[in-house]
């Protein structure tokens, strides 16, 4: 079944409708996980820039066990009862759900909780950074004054 073009990647951001992922979107996105992974937003790394492109266009993460297991006929995944045949029951198609069967509204509020916890983490690391920053500032300013007292 062809998903809907519409119903991939990101379609709001802090409740505000983006549309379609651009790569000026993607860079922003990447620098963000920089500045969460304890870096400048300037020192975005290949996989940052992979992982906003995921995020932002809605495509999977690959997972090189699932790849493998995905690869594999799905009669050889598993088998619960060695020598059974089973039957393969036929699948109802849904416009509403995707390729992993969830539904658009389960689908939506994935993607929220998501942009939602990444919001989190990028605040938590910029009021880290700001922290230290005024740490250092304190440190240098107590340092400062110490040598204009001798």
């Amino acid at each position: 079944m062809n998903p809907n073009p519409l119903k991939q990647g990101v379609l709001t951001e802090n409740s505000t409708g983006i549309g379609a992922a651009t790569r000026g979107m993607v860079r922003e996105r990447a620098s963000e996980l920089a500045v969460i992974n304890g870096r400048s937003p300037h020192e975005a790394s290949i996989t940052e820039w992979e992982q906003a492109k995921r995020e932002l266009t809605g495509e999977l993460d690959a997972d090189p066990k699932d790849a493998v297991l995905e690869s594999a006929a799905e009669s050889e995944r598993w088998d619960p009862v060695p020598g059974s045949t089973g039957h393969k029951m036929p699948e109802s198609p849904s416009e509403d759900e995707d390729d992993e069967g969830r539904s658009d509204s389960a689908r939506l509020v994935e993607e929220g909780v998501a942009e939602a916890e990444h919001d989190q983490m990028l605040q938590a690391a910029r009021a880290q950074q700001e922290a230290d920053d005024r740490e250092i500032n304190a440190s240098a300013s107590t340092e400062k004054l110490g040598h204009q007292e001798r």
